[in-house]
């Protein structure tokens, strides 16, 4: 029978339990992409607290292109070696670290108007009102070499492996999107077009890396838009795909991403009953029956009871959790000794702030 509190193996490393902390934006690092005491002890605090594996905040992988500020860079031997003392000390507390890539493309509100910013086509960006320039073949290229020099930074420096955002909106997953990806080359049309680039960074990143090195993937089950957006059965096709070329392990997220009208019926994201917890889990649940790779589930996990059954009754290997580690970077080790126990986050979504990301009962004590 499995457990959440046990020893399991991923790509060769043993992680303690079956929970991660998903990757979440700090902004907390210094502008340039560098580490700073902040984040160090936050990271510490994350490690001290009994996850088993913590995500980083993304990286981006081209120094003209930053989608946020002030967070993780991952462009340059410099600034990624900056996070070296980040590695050991987590190492030294008994927890893994992955290094989370990205590249934003037009879903992004920093520095706009001082950097191109691409997309597969130049297709208007209804959020942030930003049409991208559109991808040339040597456009793409150059970012799936970025991708794959960046993770080899991040396996130099000590990380334990890396993880390709494909989700939420951004670049990566524009290119899966029919409402951003209108080309007409072989990285457009049909599903499998859409999905080459991520085939070829997950190929860029291995032949950066050594063979065993652990390359994650978080995706989207769906876009929530109906066939205006990445669907389900693309996402278990590319799952598969990935799955059958070695990905060490997918995590599976969600819409909605791009706040416009869907014709497709979304999970609900507060989290104020038992029966919402765990949203994506029905799709989480079908992809893991149907790779060999282990599905990670995102998204409302709150309850050792809720993930026990799931962990009993599906092939979901571990569970990952972003806003109540911001609340309570000691939660997993209050569940293992009180599986009973009910985290402090409320699920609000109040969590970012101009200063620093933090939760917001924190930020009224500090206040």
């Amino acid at each position: 029978m499995k457990r959440l509190f046990e020893p399991t193996r991923l790509g060769g490393i043993t992680l303690k339990n079956r929970f991660f902390r998903s990757a979440t934006w700090e902004a907390q690092a210094e502008e340039s992409g560098h580490m700073t005491d902040k984040i160090m002890a936050l990271y510490e605090n994350l490690a001290k607290g009994g996850v088993g594996a913590i995500i980083t905040g993304y990286a981006f992988v081209m120094k003209h292109e930053q989608p946020s500020p002030r967070m993780f860079g991952a462009y340059d031997a410099d600034v990624v070696e900056s996070f070296r003392p980040l590695t050991q000390r987590v190492h030294a507390l008994g927890s893994a670290i992955f290094l989370q890539l990205v590249y934003g493309g037009s879903f992004t509100w920093h520095d706009v108007g001082t950097r191109e910013i691409w997309g597969p086509s130049a297709v208007l960006n209804k959020i942030s009102g930003i049409t991208p320039k559109a991808m040339t073949l040597d456009d793409i290229r150059a970012l799936v070499t970025a991708f794959g020099e960046a993770a080899r930074r991040a396996m130099d420096c000590g990380f334990d492996g890396v993880q390709i955002h494909a989700g939420h909106g951004y670049l990566l997953n524009q290119f899966l999107s029919p409402s951003f990806n209108i080309r007409d080359d072989q990285y457009g049309g049909t599903a499998e077009n859409r999905g080459r680039i991520i085939e070829e960074v997950f190929d860029s990143i291995k032949a950066h890396t050594r063979p065993d090195y652990p390359v994650l993937i978080k995706l989207n089950c769906s876009d929530f838009m109906g066939d205006r957006g990445f669907v389900f059965s693309e996402c278990k096709a590319l799952c598969r795909r990935l799955s059958d070329k070695g990905i060490t392990a997918v995590e599976i997220s969600g819409g909605p991403v791009f706040r416009a009208p869907k014709p497709e019926k979304e999970p609900t994201l507060t989290v104020d009953a038992v029966d919402r917890e765990s949203y994506f889990s029905a799709y989480a649940r079908e992809i893991a029956a149907a790779v060999s790779a282990p599905v990670i589930l995102v998204g409302g996990n709150r309850s050792v009871p809720v993930m026990e059954g799931l962990l009993a009754d599906t092939d979901i290997a571990y569970f990952s959790l972003s806003r109540p580690l911001f609340s309570q970077p000691d939660l997993i080790n209050v569940w293992a000794g009180d599986p009973a126990a009910k985290p402090r986050c409320t699920s609000c979504g109040q969590c970012f702030a101009p200063e620093g990301n933090q939760c917001i009962l924190d930020r009224k004590q500090t206040a």
